[in-house]
């Protein structure tokens, strides 16, 4: 059963339950965005997540291209307005209702992310918007090679962590207020928790957001699993 919690605290993390483009507008200081939306599978072809029907991968939302146009195209139109870097990664179904990005890259996973109407499919794009804090301090690829598999956590589309770790070192420096409109399971403010990073999440669904304080609680109470951010090129696979 989810906690119904409209906010939480945990460490420096702030988790608000509800409707991003309710929430994104009351807040200030937010630094950088790293997010990933609903991909819009509901009624489309292609992607594991097709097993998940409707009722099953989210109760508060139909997950449909006209979705994504309503509410995360505007969401991360915000996005861009209110941080110095955004970093979604938008799936290739839904990529082109987005804003045109400043650069674009991708996580690259040989052994595959889903199923596809062409096959495996093997790339995931990442959208970049805004500035580069990176620039001048030894700037890094804007793709990485992902070999690790996703924890299993109650989510369709959970994300690796190391990947994610990678892209908020990418998006923002450490002290610095990251902000995941669309928290899911609460990846993003894992690799916050574990990068000294300050964190701001939101989610719709209350299951998922039950998902993402657990796991978020788990990583500031065991330091000891704390994984190391990377901190050289030689780690990255492109």
């Amino acid at each position: 059963m989810a906690r119904q919690r409209e906010h939480e605290s945990i460490g420096d993390c702030t988790l608000y339950q509800g409707d991003c483009l309710d929430i994104m507008p009351t807040l200030s200081d937010v630094d950088a965005v790293v997010t990933d939306p609903p991909y819009g599978i509901e009624g489309g072809k292609g992607g594991d997540a097709r097993k998940y029907r409707k009722g099953d991968y989210s109760d508060g939302f139909e997950d449909t291209p006209d979705y994504i146009k309503s509410v995360c195209v505007p969401a991360i139109n915000m996005a861009i307005a209110q941080a110095t870097a955004v970093c979604m990664t938008p799936g290739i179904r839904c990529g082109p209702f987005y804003p045109h990005p400043r650069d674009m890259g991708c996580f690259w996973t040989p052994a595959s992310c889903t199923h596809g109407p062409w096959g495996m499919t093997t790339m995931q794009p990442i959208y970049y918007y805004g500035k580069d804090w990176r620039a001048g301090r030894g700037p890094w690829p804007s793709g990485k090679q992902v070999t690790e598999r996703a924890e299993k956590n109650g989510h369709p589309c959970p994300k690796p962590i190391r990947a994610w770790m990678w892209l908020v070192e990418k998006a923002a420096p450490k002290d610095a207020v990251v902000l995941d409109p669309f928290m899911g399971s609460g990846t993003t403010g894992v690799a916050c928790a574990k990068m000294g990073r300050k964190f701001i999440g939101i989610e719709l669904e209350p299951k998922y957001f039950d998902i993402a304080c657990k796991r978020i609680e788990d990583a500031y109470s065991q330091p000891d699993l704390f994984i190391e951010p990377p901190t050289t090129q030689k780690e990255f696979g492109l």
